[in-house]
């Protein structure tokens, strides 16, 4: 149990570190120099360093402590609560600030702008990870050193199953964040919380379930078993399928390529088809209009006959 009271302590600190250093640079940086720089970087760094502490967690506490997937998943569900109301708009998913380039809502300056800071965060979380280890606070971390010569990889399937398995948590979590993007924070980020913790519990004895290609590259692209072209298919072009794909379902179209909407019309998104009922009931106050409008004329004309045989009688009178 002391060991996992320190790995939690271990998972406050470092929200707590991350959050010190959003808090400096908004202070000191431009917004949109923080946003694209500083807030991905500090994002990625938190989330780098908590997953590898996780991930120690799944490789050694079942036999090392006794702690089950019940343990991770809900430490996971809660980290990943932390991580939403602390990111401040920051992703430390590369496949997401692909997706919002997708969208048009990031520019190319600024999508590459927060790669580069994505896998900055998560190099820099991977250096600062391996110096905690490296003082041994609990029995853990004493064989996880003695394990990090020879780390294991994360893909324990096929390719082709692999490639599958990552595009479709992809596929799942980019619909999530597209339908539950425009709610309110407090909802949102629980919704993302529980659909990561529940693909990862699915899919995390097969793939890892990262859905996220830098994540997935500074954690397991080293280890040995398969080739960096293995694990680029199943740890980029899987989630970037999967993220286009869901893109494409829920837009209709992907915005940087296309146009016109492919999957469904404009006109009943805006337009409200009219009923019977209510065509009918325009016709007949039509034709009422009409009619009024013919029985105001023979009585117009009248009224101007009237109005010249009157003016026309004093005349008479006079040449008689």
């Amino acid at each position: 149990m002391a060991g996992l009271n320190i790995l939690v302590a271990f998972f406050a600190s470092t929200i707590a570190v991350c959050q010190l250093l959003r808090w400096a640079a908004r202070k000191f940086l431009p917004d949109r120099f923080y946003q694209c720089t500083a807030s991905e970087l500090a994002s990625s760094l938190q989330l780098c360093a908590c997953c590898l502490e996780l991930r120690m967690l799944v490789e050694i506490g079942m036999w090392g402590g006794g702690y089950g997937p019940d343990v991770v998943t809900t430490l996971l569900f809660l980290l990943f609560v932390a991580h939403g109301f602390t990111f401040d708009k920051a992703s430390g998913n590369s496949a997401v600030s692909l997706q919002e380039f997708l969208l048009r809502d990031s520019p190319l300056l600024d999508t590459t702008a927060k790669l580069l800071a994505q896998y900055m965060g998560m190099e820099a979380a991977k250096v600062l990870t391996k110096h905690y280890w490296a003082l041994e606070l609990t029995e853990f971390h004493m064989i996880q050193n003695l394990m990090a010569q020879d780390c294991s990889s994360s893909l324990q399937t096929s390719v082709a199953h692999g490639v599958f398995v990552e595009g479709l948590c992809a596929f799942c979590f980019h619909l999530v964040l597209l339908r539950f993007k425009s709610i309110r924070l407090i909802y949102r980020v629980p919704i993302v919380a529980l659909t990561v913790s529940l693909l990862s519990y699915t899919a995390g004895s097969y793939t890892g379930a990262f859905f996220n290609p830098m994540l997935a590259a500074t954690l397991t692209f080293q280890c040995s078993g398969n080739s960096l072209r293995e694990y680029s298919l199943v740890y980029c072009c899987g989630p970037c399928a999967g993220m286009a794909l869901a893109l494409l379902l829920y837009q209709g179209n992907i915005p940087l390529l296309f146009q016109r909407n492919l999957l469904y019309s404009q006109k009943g998104k805006y337009k409200t088809p009219k009923t019977k009922a209510h065509q009918s009931s325009a016709a007949k106050a039509s034709d009422k209009l009409k009619s009024s409008q013919k029985g105001k004329a023979p009585e117009k004309k009248a009224g101007q006959d009237e109005s010249r045989k009157a003016g026309t009688l004093p005349t008479q009178k006079r040449s008689g």
